[in-house]
């Protein structure tokens, strides 16, 4: 995808540099502090979701960077200038996600605006390994995850490595996708919809998966009306590599690979035809009405 590099107007913040021994415990396990906020939002089934995800790539610090690390530095967060420069240029993916960000930022701000709701820009938070958020603890074995209390949109860039190499989903369309549904939480968290779905959540524990469901296709599907407003930057092979992407994190997909029986009671993502169909629809209409996957609950 052909995008525009980033401008000034972008927030990052940088946690690269810096280790995060005082999360993981040892040899990169998956943080307790991560294991709770999960459990607390999704149930135990969450959880399981969880350490398949972590089974599945198999402790990722190990696997590229292992060894020591020295005590979590104080993060920097840039806004224009040469230290924003400095962070967007790390590696290729660095960039791309600045300029995805960019382009994401310049889209949705007169879609919110139009909607009655004040566009307010999210953070890109780069960390290596281990990090820290709003949220708790970050690890890259979780993948990129956005956090609704700081508004910061949580990568490192490796998670797209390892896209590529274990799971078969490359191309920088499938990294922007994966930009663009983190940055569809955010719209969900500007418009009050997260918190309109954690307290049903709460008032239904029975549905806190089908809820959690539901609310990720919308992130998928506001992924591809981004993607669709932009159909003038997409190159031949962008959207099969998106798809291919949306099918590889598939719920089912993925508990396979960490050699389980898909489970669908335990699905909090959505199968790999449920994120393949509401991203084509998203990409297919261009239009945030389209994205309405909670239009089947009765009020």
């Amino acid at each position: 995808m052909r995008l525009d590099d980033y401008d000034d107007s972008i927030r990052v913040e940088d946690q690269r540099g810096s280790g995060g021994g005082g999360f993981g415990g040892g040899g990169g396990g998956l943080p307790l502090g991560i294991l709770a906020m999960v459990g607390s939002r999704f149930g135990i089934v969450g959880v399981v979701i969880v350490l398949i995800g972590f089974a599945l790539f198999g402790g990722l610090g190990n696997i590229l960077g292992g060894g020591g690390q020295s005590a979590l530095q104080a993060p920097t967060e840039q806004q224009g200038g040469s230290n924003l420069a400095e962070s967007c240029s790390v590696n290729a993916f660095s960039k791309e996600s600045c300029n995805a960000l960019s382009s994401l930022n310049k889209t949705w701000r007169p879609l919110l605006t139009q909607a009655g709701i004040q566009p307010v820009a999210p953070k890109l938070v780069f960390y290596s390994q281990a990090g820290q958020s709003g949220c708790g603890a970050a690890q890259s074995a979780m993948g990129p995850f956005y956090c609704p209390t700081d508004q910061g949109i949580y990568i490192d860039t490796d998670f797209y490595t390892e896209m590529d190499k274990k799971m078969g989903a490359g191309g920088d369309f499938a990294r922007d996708y994966v930009m663009a549904h983190e940055y569809g939480h955010h719209i969900q968290n500007l418009t009050g919809l997260s918190e309109q779905v954690q307290q049903a959540q709460r008032r239904n524990p029975s549905a806190a998966n089908q809820l959690s469901v539901r609310l990720e296709l919308q992130a998928d599907c506001y992924a591809g009306v981004w993607a669709a407003n932009n159909r003038d930057r997409i190159e031949p092979g962008d959207l099969q590599e998106g798809l291919t992407a949306a099918h590889q994190i598939g719920d089912d997909t993925l508990m396979k690979a960490a050699g389980r029986r898909p489970v669908e009671a335990a699905f909090t993502h959505g199968s790999s035809a449920q994120r393949m169909q509401w991203l084509k629809k998203g990409l297919d209409t261009g239009d945030v009405k389209a994205c309405d996957t909670f239009a089947d609950i009765a009020s």
